[in-house]
């Protein structure tokens, strides 16, 4: 499939939940305001839909303060899904929580089963030729090792990274624009992981803008964050801000809210 990276039919997303404000955070910046955050979260939702994808919204999961951040629970491929075992343990419910709505979409569902494995999809950059995968707090050896034999079948090759310290997950701080290209942070970039690809460098300050979305035709960028906005445009892409202040405050971002995919 060309472009399966970056050009999808379908996107799942999940309302954010009122729990949300006992949402874990590395660092305590206030608690988010539910109500801008729904705001934006609909603005969100409006932009995926604008590519022309078909986007299913599932409902809030009160029990589970985290679960709007529906990346993390799974890894989806052309060929199948495979569910994730989030390194949190109070996000280890969510996994399950997906899981039958991406079985009515895909013929095969594949597991994370080790119970020494533990990974998340915030760690995990698909492209058209590797899946580079991070270990970080929330993914470890095993679980990338699991990945692995998971997808070989498939014809995916995955690649094991470092997330630099300190940083949430890998797409922290990156983001896929296409498949040459990736708009990385330099703490990043500077391990050399990038090496075969085109950098676009966030610009300094603005390391939270590291992770967007490339959707389609669209890119998905956090609002607020001129300078690197202006160097995608000035690369070509078609931008679209979108509001994520709240979101930040509990260590979300763009790609953090949505599985995106094309299912056969």
């Amino acid at each position: 499939m060309t472009d399966h990276s970056f050009r999808f039919t379908h996107a799942i997303t999940r309302r954010p939940a009122q729990s949300i404000i006992r949402g874990l955070r590395a660092v305590d910046t206030g608690n988010p305001d539910l109500a801008l955050m729904q705001s934006h979260h609909a603005d969100y939702i409006a932009a995926l839909k604008a590519t022309g994808a078909t986007v299913i919204e599932l409902g809030a999961l009160e029990d589970y303060p985290d679960s709007v951040f529906v990346e993390d629970t799974a890894l989806c491929l052309p060929q199948g899904a495979v569910i994730m075992r989030p390194g949190a343990p109070s996000r280890l419910g969510e996994a399950a929580e997906m899981a039958p709505h991406l079985e009515k979409l895909y013929a095969e569902i594949r597991r994370i089963e080790g119970a020494e494995s533990f990974i998340e999809g915030g760690d995990i950059l698909v492209t058209e030729r590797e899946i580079l995968v991070g270990r970080s707090a929330r993914t470890n050896g095993e679980g990338v090792a699991e990945l692995t034999r998971l997808v070989s079948d498939w014809g995916h090759t995955v690649r094991e990274l470092h997330t630099p310290p300190g940083v949430l997950h890998f797409k922290t701080d990156c983001s896929l624009m296409d498949g040459e290209t990736v708009l990385s942070t330099d703490r990043l970039a500077a391990s050399g992981c990038f090496a075969d690809y085109r950098v676009i460098a966030v610009a300094e300050g603005e390391e939270a803008s590291a992770n967007a979305i490339r959707f389609n035709d669209k890119v998905l960028f956090p609002a607020g964050f001129p300078r690197t906005r202006d160097r995608l445009v000035a690369a070509g892409y078609d931008v679209v801000e979108i509001g994520n202040s709240e979101c930040a405050k509990i260590d979300g971002g763009m790609s953090c809210l949505s599985l995106r995919f094309t299912p056969r």
